[in-house]
């Protein structure tokens, strides 16, 4: 079976060498080690690190990443099987995801909901800082955040 020097599998991955190392010490990949101490990775791991950042791209953290590839068997490379059902369990997930960022592409001119008092239409969107009372950070941008508006 071939084995990839970690420089040949971040040039196949298009990942630097340094990325391949982190996600090794997160558990998301692992290599087995020559008798002269050097990584050796099984190519299998070049569809794993794809799923690792195809799952990154679309928002997934690595905890929840490393939460998904710990279903697998033996650590084995995701499936198109296993990618489905990953991916159906992300959706609910990947849907509030894009509900966040339509609002804030709906309201970036406007506001962007921090209570902050500093644009002239706060005073209109927040008059006397009520959405203090929600939370912190930019609650409008927030699901169920903020008063309803």
């Amino acid at each position: 079976m071939t084995q990839l020097t970690i420089g040949h599998l971040a040039e196949r991955a298009g990942v630097a060498t340094s990325a391949i190392r982190f996600y090794e010490s997160r558990g998301l990949i692992s290599s087995v080690r020559t008798a002269g101490n050097q990584r050796r990775y099984e190519q299998s791991t070049l569809r794993r690190i794809a799923f690792i950042r195809t799952a990154q791209r679309v928002g997934l953290s690595l905890d929840e990443i490393g939460e998904a590839l710990a279903t697998l068997p033996d650590g084995r490379t995701p499936t198109k099987s296993d990618w489905h059902r990953l991916s159906k369990a992300w959706r609910p997930r990947l849907d509030e995801q894009i509900e966040r960022i339509q609002r804030l592409r709906d309201r970036l001119d406007g506001c962007i909901g921090c209570g902050c008092l500093s644009l002239r239409t706060c005073a209109l969107s927040n008059p006397g800082d009520e959405a203090g009372e929600y939370g912190t950070g930019p609650v409008f941008l927030e699901p169920g955040g903020g008063a309803a508006r």
